[in-house]
């Protein structure tokens, strides 16, 4: 759905916080998204991924990391919702609380979008090319239907991991994701 003239960001985060039970996002050209909740399954999957970067940040504690609520104001203009991210504390200097309780206007620099039965592949990776457009330095489509990872890195083509972990570098160097896990979330 897009509008004419597209909302403000005002009006959009507005929309957003008066509607809370539909996850929104926009896209550049002022397009409005609506998304279905997580199913169970990758609600789950998420949960296990979000745990597992929380675990690292306890150990380096620095910079931010946000689960699948947040959302940002990217600078093409669009708002995107990762399914998890975290920001490099370089980047969060000036930001003031206020700054960072909406949805704040920046691009994560690890981002991760964890692939859902809502959603297609390839929809889920051109959601990633738009973060790391937006200046995304690192980022995984998690894809547990082929138990794969789709690693992004600007002025990169997409490289394909498998197996039982993946191991962060740049502003994630440390991260180990045990794939293990997630995938054990798909199984009954």
């Amino acid at each position: 759905m897009a509008l004419d003239p597209p909302l403000t960001d005002a009006e959009f985060e507005e929309l957003c916080i008066t509607n809370d039970i539909v996850h929104f996002e926009r896209t550049s050209d002022g397009k409005i998204l609506m998304r279905p909740p997580a199913g169970g399954l990758t609600s789950g999957a998420n949960c296990a991924i979000t745990c597992e970067l929380r675990s690292w940040l306890k150990i380096h504690p620095r910079g931010m990391m946000v689960g699948s609520c947040a959302g940002f104001f990217l600078p093409d203009a669009s708002m995107l919702s990762p399914s998890a991210a975290y920001i490099l504390p370089e980047k969060l200097k000036g930001f003031t609380k206020d700054d960072l309780t909406g949805f704040p206007r920046l691009c994560p620099d690890f981002v991760i979008e964890l692939l859902s039965t809502s959603e297609s592949l390839a929809k889920t990776k051109d959601k990633m090319e738009r973060w790391i457009e937006n200046g995304a330095t690192l980022g995984w489509v998690i894809d547990p239907y082929e138990q794969k990872v789709y690693v992004y890195e600007p002025g990169r083509k997409a490289s394909v991991a498998s197996g039982k972990v993946i191991h962060g570098k740049g502003p994630v160097e440390g991260f180990t994701l045990d794939l293990d896990e997630v995938w054990r979330c798909y199984e009954i």
